[in-house]
């Protein structure tokens, strides 16, 4: 089947991706509560990461495995051999699939990778394989990509400095979630260590022998809180102390915190970092102390949403009965490393409900939640969205003309 540049693809096509992930369908779910069953943190997902490319390998495509220098990440191929031969498209179809520790799969990731697999499985089969004469050609490719760590350390961070999404012309996931969101409201954010040295004395015998790093650390705390009421919308500073002495009779020589920090750009993020280190600087100046400020892993980029395939992802999935809104003005869910994937190549992260909007991800009953009928409802209908949406990609030369415009377009005005 070839490209055409009319906007259309037959609605035998998107009716074969159904038939497809209907046939798959407990195979896909035995696979989500797999992953549900014996969760795996970041870096840990050695099980989950063989199941998924296993499945991917039995279908036909051609999966690289511990790709970007991580273990437990990999890619599987259908189609050209890389991407964007001679011009034509690449769509990349994203599986996360790390737990949270002590809480599992709490924020869904098992049903992200099911949906994932499912639409790569679906979209390859609905179109054929290179060399069948009616579908994916030699230069057209679809990626199933494995993304590990996206609860901490960021997968996709290594997997773009990898040159992983080069090439690519649209990036495709989807989230559970407590709402039905056309897009994600998705910050910003950086791990940053503030250490002070200082030098220890007995508080009573030589009290003005000591430099107290822990009240250094204090102050910077203070600081930080003025600094709060004046952050615009989408930023905040959170801290904790991870280092505050050895005992109370000794003034401490080294304090230390952790520093999460969020901005709704990825540029308010870069703003908010050098007023941390502003202030961190001053506060050492006024103690006495020596200060160090350092990053801690990946800093996530914000989400740049691509309009134009989240418009065809939520007409797709509203065949399946669910209507995506717009997110509420002014709430944000987090942060994410599709953020760093979505300032390089269009992308969509749309959540989709699994429980009602007064429960939250990261809670125990999450993690119930994404085992339940619900949930199970809810991937089957993603697969299929993102499988439809893949083949507008693939098959409608406008779709990735009008995304990366798009794209280019929110990345000139800074968004």
């Amino acid at each position: 089947m070839s490209r055409t540049p009319e906007a259309r693809v037959p609605e035998t096509v998107y009716a074969r991706v159904r038939e497809e992930v209907a046939a798959r369908a407990d195979r896909l779910w035995e696979v989500s509560l797999a992953l549900h069953r014996e969760p795996e943190t970041a870096y840990e997902e050695h099980g989950a990461s063989r199941l998924l490319a296993d499945e991917l390998e039995r279908e036909g495509f051609r999966v690289e495995r511990g790709v970007a220098g991580l273990p437990t990440a990999f890619v599987g191929r259908s189609g050209g051999e890389g991407p964007a031969e001679g011009g034509r498209p690449c769509v990349a179809l994203l599986m996360e699939y790390d737990a949270l520790p002590l809480l599992g799969h709490a924020c869904g990731h098992n049903l992200i990778a099911a949906a994932g697999l499912g639409a790569a499985l679906a979209a390859r089969a609905a179109l054929g394989e290179a060399g069948t004469g009616t579908g994916i050609g030699t230069g057209e490719t679809l990626l199933a990509v494995g993304t590990p760590a996206e609860e901490r350390g960021g997968g996709k961070v290594a997997e773009v400095a990898a040159g992983l999404f080069e090439g690519v012309d649209a990036a495709l996931m989807f989230h559970p979630g407590v709402y039905d969101w056309a897009r994600a409201p998705l910050t910003a954010s950086a791990q940053i260590r503030v250490g002070f040295h200082g030098r220890a004395a007995h508080p009573t015998g030589s009290p003005t022998e000591g430099i107290d790093a822990l009240g250094a650390l204090i102050q910077l705390f203070n600081a930080l809180g003025v600094l709060h009421k004046r952050l615009p919308s989408g930023s905040h500073v959170q801290g904790i102390v991870t280092d505050g002495g050895r005992a109370t009779n000794i003034v401490p020589e080294y304090a230390e915190g952790l520093f999460g920090l969020r901005g709704g750009t990825t540029a308010a993020l870069e703003a908010l970092v050098e007023e941390l280190r502003t202030c961190a600087r001053g506060v050492a100046l006024a103690t006495g102390t020596t200060v160090e400020v350092t990053d801690v892993g990946g800093r996530y980029e914000h989400f740049r949403d691509n309009d134009v395939l989240s418009g065809l992802f939520a007409g797709h999935l509203e065949r399946a009965g669910i209507r995506l809104s717009e997110p509420v003005a002014g709430v944000y869910l987090g942060s994410s490393d599709i953020g760093n994937v979505s300032t390089r190549v269009p992308a969509i992260h749309p959540f989709v409900a699994i429980m009602g909007a007064d429960g939250s991800d990261h809670t125990p009953e999450f993690a119930e939640a994404a085992a339940g009928p619900r949930a199970r409802r809810v991937m089957l209908a993603a697969a299929e969205a993102l499988a439809c949406t893949a083949v507008d990609v693939l098959l409608r030369a406008d779709v990735p003309e009008r995304a990366w415009n798009g794209f280019r377009e929110k990345a000139a005005a800074g968004l």
